[in-house]
């Protein structure tokens, strides 16, 4: 067995989290959670700590119990009632008293400040399961994955040396994290929580939504520090065109980044914009700094290969942290094992009058034009002999629906130009930004089917 220390190589003086502009340390961390251990129940915790702190110490508490913790894609009643089961005993760790669970017994986490800072870490076994993360759903049913330790650091240490590399860095040591994305998401659990647990940063432990909050949390933490965040938190943060601190780095994941919105973030935060790429089954896969190009480079040891005889021209990410062959749901341009473009989700791939597209690629395209805030494709399907048509929810007050598809004009092919602009006051995205195609579905059938 091979056993790794709980938070790798760093010191534990080290600063890993802020709250309310006080520094925690790693070792204060790991004290909370040793004592957070011998309060938990057998079974298996659900993490639905909001705050990020709390959501850490609930991590590696069940970590040092041998437990793996669940993170479901949402706290909805439904949900959390699909995690019990009559085989094994399932808690809700929450951050404060009241907090809905739904049916499950709840467990209050929270920072222990009269306890002594741990000085020495134990040993984990770095095959140790650490916790399931649940798909977001945005194609199907949320499915888990397990996570392992060993494979997590490995993951983490492979994001810390690509950003370093990007920024000019020796490493990420220091750096100060805001994040808009809950610790749940595998993004948000990667590039927030983990990025300080094992990569040399520490996490501001709120998670602020609107943009004077936003941009209050980044003021408290000193530099350098870093803005994680996604493309529909972002853009509603450029926006609403609040005084923002200078920034040195920002992250963004979940969806392609179109290179006006990544210029415009770099002018106002005054700091370089890293994309990460990445899904629940293969963890982080890749990086790049959008303004220079739109070529990904793939972090640490990970290799692509792609699938011989795929009719959609599908990959394989394999090395590093990935362990086995694992098949990835975009399509990628490679120019060689380590560097590709990203064309689109294999499953989002739509032909109309014999030409190819992706749904992805047409949001990419829609969400450019000024004046939409927000906006998305949708596809019905053809129902008997009538041709199914695209159609365009879209958030833009001050368009037109006609204005909306002449500023589409220039940027894609006739047959893809929808037939219809719907407007709406919002479209039924996720905390995360992101919209699943169940939830779309959903939402477009209320939008269009005539009521009775």
């Amino acid at each position: 067995m091979t056993t790794i220390p709980l938070l790798g190589p760093l010191p534990l003086a080290r600063t890993v989290a802020w709250h309310g502009g006080r520094p925690i340390s790693a070792g204060s961390l790991q004290a909370d959670a040793q004592a957070l251990a011998a309060r938990l129940p057998e079974g298996q915790p659900v993490n639905l700590c909001q705050d990020r702190y709390a959501f850490a110490v609930g991590l590696m508490a069940a970590l040092l119990r041998g437990q793996a913790c669940l993170m479901p894609p949402n706290a909805l009643p439904d949900t959390l009632e699909r995690l019990r089961r009559p085989d094994r005993d399932t808690c809700a760790l929450v951050d404060r008293e009241g907090c809905d669970a739904g049916t499950l017994p709840r467990l209050v986490v929270a920072h222990d400040p009269t306890l002594a800072p741990a000085l020495q870490q134990p040993s984990i076994d770095a095959d140790a399961e650490a916790l399931f993360l649940m798909t977001s759903g945005s194609t199907g049913d949320p499915q888990p994955h397990a996570k392992r330790w060993g494979p997590l650091q490995v993951n983490i240490a492979g994001e810390a040396e690509r950003i370093a590399a990007l920024m000019g860095w020796p490493s990420l040591q220091g750096l100060a994290l805001v994040a808009t994305v809950p610790p749940q998401h595998s993004y948000g659990l990667e590039s927030s929580v983990l990025l300080a647990l094992l990569g040399g940063a520490a996490f501001d432990t709120g998670r602020p939504f609107f943009p004077a909050d936003i941009a209050d949390a980044l003021a408290r933490l000193p530099r350098p520090r870093a803005l994680v965040t996604t493309p529909f938190h972002l853009k509603t943060l450029l926006q609403a065109g609040v005084p923002l601190p200078p920034t040195d780095l920002v992250l963004s994941a979940t969806a392609p980044l179109s290179p006006q919105l990544a210029a415009a973030a770099e002018a106002a935060l005054q700091g370089a914009l890293i994309e990460i790429y990445g899904c629940t089954e293969a963890g982080q896969v890749a990086a790049r700094r959008t303004t220079a190009g739109d070529r990904w480079t793939t972090l640490g040891a990970l290799r692509l290969q792609p699938i011989a005889g795929d009719a959609d021209g599908r990959c394989t990410v394999h090395g590093g942290h990935v362990l086995e062959p694992t098949v990835l749901a975009d399509v990628l341009e490679l120019d060689d094992a380590q560097h590709f473009r990203l064309l689109g989700r294999a499953n989002d791939l739509i032909h109309v009058a014999g030409k190819r597209s992706s749904l992805a690629h047409l949001n990419y395209h829609l969400n450019r034009i000024p004046g939409v805030d927000d906006g998305a494709f949708w596809l019905p399907g053809a129902d008997g002999e009538q041709v199914a048509r695209l159609v365009a929810f879209v958030v833009a007050p001050t368009l037109g629906a006609a204005q909306v598809i002449d500023a589409l004009r220039p940027l894609v092919e006739a047959p893809f130009l929808p037939r219809r602009v719907v407007h709406v006051d919002a479209l039924p995205r996720e905390a995360t930004g992101k919209l699943t195609t169940r939830a779309l579905e959903t939402f477009a059938r209320g939008r269009l089917e005539p009521r009775t």
